[in-house]
């Protein structure tokens, strides 16, 4: 059994400032190949919503999405910390509700972490989670839960006043007590100035390279939702090619006859 990724071990990253990795994962057998792969963080993102069910944004999951393929990543990964992204309305109506919705990450799906959205606004949850044992990852920036009220997937930070707001939203999840935070779709400069000021790691994605750890949506990077692609994403592979490829070799052999040959027959 490997030994699990830990917030301590995160924290000591930063710390000696080695570099942090973080993918998504939906299901068992993606979880165990980021795992084997080395990958430091799973998360278990409501972006499941647009690369696995097709919605045209996260905010139709629910939480027994959410509780279900947070299950499956769970049994795949023996050590990469795994984080729960709490979905819409789970816990934006009141704190009572965000604490059970939280601990049911921990206890009935097998996350050791969860992650919310929102800064001052969310920081009295957060201060709650963490005092009764649930880690919290915060999420500041383009935060696609609040798509509508920002008119799109649009960078975030690039004016003073909102600039100053993601700092003091960044400070408020520290001080509430957040583990780490991920930062979507800032300027690379803003997320410098976030990075030397919270003693949490920073997570980036559309942030630039000075973040303590970087993560992206497996489905972009492998190549497996090209519904669109972001500016930030790289893509490493080629995997929904790969796969279009064998499944019309497989259509071609069944209908030539090729498919089953004499080797996969019972006698």
């Amino acid at each position: 059994m490997k030994e699990r990724v830990t917030i301590t071990r995160l924290a000591e990253m930063k710390a000696r400032g080695e570099k942090i990795t973080m993918l998504t994962a939906y299901d068992y057998p993606s979880a165990q190949i980021i795992d084997s792969a080395g990958v430091d963080v799973i998360l278990v993102g409501d972006s499941l919503g647009m690369v696995i069910l097709g919605h045209d944004s996260t905010l139709s999951v629910t939480m027994d999405d959410m509780i279900h393929h947070t299950k499956a990543v769970a049994r795949g990964a023996e050590s990469a910390l795994i984080v729960g992204d709490m979905p819409f309305m789970s816990y934006q109506a009141s704190v009572d509700e965000a604490l059970k919705n939280a601990a049911r990450f921990l206890s009935e799906a097998g996350a050791q972490a969860v992650k919310l959205e929102g800064g001052k606004v969310v920081a009295e949850k957060v201060d709650r989670m963490t005092s009764i044992g649930i880690p919290v990852m915060g999420h500041l920036g383009l935060t696609p839960q609040s798509v509508n009220q920002f008119g799109g997937y649009k960078v975030q930070g690039r004016e003073e006043k909102a600039k100053e707001r993601i700092i003091k939203d960044a400070k408020a999840l520290e001080e509430a007590g957040a583990f780490a935070i991920v930062l979507e779709c800032i300027p690379s400069e803003l997320a410098s100035v976030i990075t030397e000021k919270v003693m949490i790691p920073t997570i980036g994605i559309g942030a630039g390279p000075t973040c303590d750890g970087q993560v992206l949506v497996t489905p972009d990077l492998i190549g497996t939702f090209d519904k669109f692609t972001p500016k930030f994403v790289k893509r490493f592979g080629a995997v929904g090619a790969e796969m279009r490829r064998a499944f019309e070799d497989y259509v071609k052999e069944v209908k030539e006859g090729k498919f089953p040959g004499p080797e996969h027959e019972f006698k």
